[in-house]
């Protein structure tokens, strides 16, 4: 997570929503790969950072089926990336701070409860990152309305 909170910081620093993430294979803990928030610098709604992490994990693994692989993530995910997070098959989903507004794993939509959803990765909230995540929000939003 302290990855993809650094991840975070850049996207910020670029303009972009602070969200960063992983993914990381737990058998070797390695990360195989990463993303940060980019729809301004690509012109692509579909940039958010889970989605740049999904893309660079599946071209690198030469497979779009990311099983068993873990994401870890500073935002609760949107339902366009909690079904692209299915559509991967990734095993397991650590998100940082909630997102009553937008997220759609444990606020909305809950995509993975959904009865058409065919893939539901193992999901948890790492509270203490969480914090953090919230306030590089906060700030990057606050500075934005100032």
């Amino acid at each position: 997570m302290a990855r993809a909170l650094e991840l975070a910081k850049l996207a910020a620093e670029a303009g972009e929503v602070p969200v960063g993430a992983v993914i990381v294979d737990p058998a070797t803990g390695e990360i195989v790969a990463e993303g940060a928030n980019a729809p301004i610098a690509g012109h692509d709604p579909t940039a958010h950072a889970e989605i740049v992490a999904l893309r660079a994990a599946a071209a690198k693994l030469g497979n779009y089926r990311l099983t068993d692989l873990h994401m870890y993530v500073t935002l609760e995910p949107c339902a366009m990336c909690a079904g692209a997070i299915s559509l991967a098959r990734i095993g397991k989903l650590v998100f940082a701070a909630c997102d009553p507004k937008g997220g759609a794993v444990i606020h909305g939509a809950r995509f993975f409860e959904q009865p058409t959803c065919h893939w539901r990765p193992e999901v948890e909230q790492d509270e203490a990152a969480g914090e953090t995540a919230s306030a590089l929000l906060k700030a990057f939003f606050r500075a934005r309305r100032a």
